[in-house]
């Protein structure tokens, strides 16, 4: 098979994805799916800090045309908005689904038809959006869309605090990680998401994530099937955090690892009355940017304009067909 066919179909077609789903089960019967180790029975309905449950909870399938240009393309990534969030950060700017968990329940069936859907629509490839808490639940509708059909590459999304153990049983399924880096300092990982121990998880998460699927290949159109981009959000008036986040990637991945370095942050409500009610200057952008070139990165994508209309942050009410 084609090292651009999708991964996940040697495994499906070969059976061995049935172990997976199987471990993958178990771990949420006891639940360790993510690093809060709640240890709830999810499957009969408890839910642990993450809020969800026994259902497979989703906010919007969507032509996405507002992620790295190697994943939107020029069609769209075929994106699936996952409700609840391991991580509390208090400027996500998708709170309705993640700290409201806003979303309709629905089934394995209607997910592997859903995936189909955005599919025959044209896009790129399928992107599951914080995922980690459903990994169950999203192999079991991955096999039965593959055995119907779906044949593009997969993205996992997420915010990078994710179980080593559980990344391994997507060790030849995941084509391309799409995780972030957001933290080096354990007090800031707390202040800001609750997580003190996010900065030591997200570094092995990223190295399991390397060793899976490597540096990012692209063909001919610019488009990626496979590889690894890290995407660090810049917070105001925490540059040495960028400096020290950047550092961290160069030790345990090397330069040659793709960057996407975000100056979009937007003050939610919960930041009001804040030392982060404002956005990123310019100026702390151009830092940001420049300590990272002159680490030696060379592979990825800064932004031209910084911050977030409020027009433009993402509303999971509104009755959208695509999100820009």
């Amino acid at each position: 098979m084609s090292e651009k066919f999708p991964q996940y179909l040697a495994l499906i077609s070969s059976g061995k994805i049935d172990v997976r789903i199987k471990q993958a089960w178990a771990m949420a019967q006891n639940c360790l799916l993510c690093p809060r180790e709640c240890k709830v029975d999810r499957t009969k309905g408890a839910t642990g800090l993450c809020g969800a449950g026994d259902k497979l909870k989703a906010a919007r399938f969507v032509r996405h045309r507002g992620e790295e240009p190697a994943i939107s393309g020029s069609a769209g990534s075929g994106t699936i908005f996952l409700s609840h969030c391991s991580l509390r950060c208090r400027y996500c700017q998708n709170y309705q689904i993640s700290f409201n968990g806003e979303g309709l329940n629905i089934s394995i069936e209607s997910l592997a038809q859903g995936m189909l859907d955005l599919q025959k629509a044209g896009v790129h490839n399928i992107n599951w959006v914080t995922p980690s808490h459903y990994l169950p639940w999203l192999l079991e509708g991955l096999k039965l869309a593959a055995i119907n059909g779906l044949n593009i590459p997969l993205v996992y999304n997420c915010g990078g605090y994710e179980s080593t153990e559980a990344l391994r049983l997507l060790d030849g399924i995941v084509d391309i990680y799409l995780p972030d880096a957001k933290y080096a300092e354990p007090k800031l990982a707390e202040r800001l998401s609750a997580a003190y121990n996010y900065p030591e998880i997200n570094r092995l998460a990223l190295a399991e994530m390397w060793r899976q699927v490597g540096s990012l290949k692209m063909d001919k159109d610019g488009l990626t099937y496979r590889g690894l981009i890290v995407r660090h959000l810049v917070i105001p008036g925490e540059l040495q955090n960028t400096f020290a986040v950047l550092n961290m990637l160069k030790n345990a991945l090397g330069t040659d690892v793709t960057i996407s370095l975000m100056g979009q942050y937007f003050p939610t409500e919960k930041m009001k009355n804040t030392f982060y009610n404002r956005t990123l200057s310019a100026a702390e952008y151009q830092q940001a940017t420049e300590y990272m070139f002159n680490l030696g990165f060379a592979n990825g994508w800064v932004q031209e304009e910084l911050g977030v209309e409020p027009e433009y942050q993402p509303n999971f009410r509104k009755n959208e067909e695509e999100m820009n």
